[in-house]
């Protein structure tokens, strides 16, 4: 069955290949859009560099409870449902890049976007608060 579907998968994109490479052509252009609005991408490593240097601020996107949980040591919470209502408190901030933390990185990137919008410079760390823990850096309670 699944070769008899990847069969007819093949033939459709060879039939209709002017078709099949602008789908292509438009996915890969959405992804780039969506990741040069929600900010870059960067690792535990860097965010200890910047944080060290004074670069930066951390701001976790999770909720109360998740944040209490365990978090990175001097970052702000600030809830993704709250994060409109209260963006000016980061106004503080503004010199530093914020780096949005939440559970997984894949949330942060929507609250990139809400920040950058706002003229904030932004990133997120890649793997969120579990690719922090799972590197065994410190959280704090």
């Amino acid at each position: 069955m699944f070769t008899d579907t990847l069969t007819k998968f093949l033939e459709f994109i060879t039939v209709h290949y002017v078709l099949s490479g602008i789908f292509i052509t438009l996915v890969v252009l959405l992804i780039m859009q969506q990741t040069r609005n929600s900010g870059r991408n960067i690792s535990s490593r860097e965010l200890t560099a910047m944080v060290n240097r004074d670069e930066a601020f951390i701001l976790d996107i999770r909720s109360k409870k998740e944040f209490v949980t365990g978090h990175i040591v001097g970052s702000e919470n600030m809830p993704t449902d709250q994060l409109k209502t209260r963006m000016t408190e980061l106004d503080k901030h503004k010199e530093k890049t914020i780096i949005v933390v939440c559970t997984s990185g894949v949330n942060a990137g929507g609250a990139c976007s809400e920040l950058k919008k706002a003229g904030f410079t932004v990133a997120r760390l890649s793997g969120g608060i579990t690719g922090w823990r799972s590197e065994n850096l410190p959280v704090v309670k």
